[in-house]
């Protein structure tokens, strides 16, 4: 465990250099140089240094980074050497989609349950999944032991919901509703809005 705390942004940059140093694995590559990874992820080779030296030394000059290692260094800095169980609260379109989604399995993750108030979705099956009862999640939550959640109702129930899913012992969800939630410190939240990212290359654009 470190001692020192890391910035935030560099944590945020970690998941996208995994992501690549898995890509080149694929590829059968042994070796990369952060040159190599700047140019494609448009990222400073000095940046890319200067994060991955926060946890330790990974290369040597001259020789670049050899990829499994690294990969190996990196899954487990971000605890992702393991798999984490998650529950989707909620069972619409997104949710639909998130439980089908095939990509997690190989990343850390795998959907474990998926929730829903509304009767005509409880009890029917996404995938290999049933939609359980939002009104047993809080003690399905607890007894699982999952510690992942991804928010996937309308904004005016979210804090509602993410309010239970903190007394359920989750401590880190990933919200799609548009809102803010109030979290206690030591749960993590991540918020995904299409729209507002959007909106930001809207800018761009004549």
């Amino acid at each position: 465990m470190l001692d020192k705390a890391i910035p935030d942004i560099v944590i945020g940059r970690l998941p996208l250099y995994l992501r690549t140093l898995q890509t080149m694995a694929e590829q059968g590559r042994q070796v990369t140089s952060s040159q190599e990874l700047g140019e494609y992820l448009g990222i400073s080779a000095a940046q890319i240094r200067k994060d991955l030296s926060q946890f330790g030394e990974f290369g040597k000059q001259g020789t670049g980074y050899n990829i499994p290692y690294l990969i190996e260094q990196l899954s487990e800095i971000l605890n992702v050497n393991r798999t984490w169980e998650m529950a989707v609260i909620g069972a619409g379109d997104i949710g639909h989609a998130i439980a089908r989604y095939q990509g997690f399995i190989d990343r850390g993750f795998k959907v474990k349950m998926i929730f829903d108030s509304h009767p005509e979705k409880i009890g029917k099956k996404i995938g290999e999944f049933v939609v359980q009862d939002a009104a047993d999640m809080v003690a399905r939550i607890r007894a699982a032991e999952i510690k992942i959640a991804m928010l996937v109702v309308p904004a005016q129930h979210a804090q509602a919901v993410t309010d239970q899913l903190i007394e359920a012992g989750v401590r880190a969800i990933l919200n799609y509703a548009p809102v803010m939630l109030n979290v206690p410190p030591e749960v993590r939240v991540q918020h995904i809005d299409p729209a507002v990212h959007l909106q930001r290359m809207t800018y761009y654009l004549d």
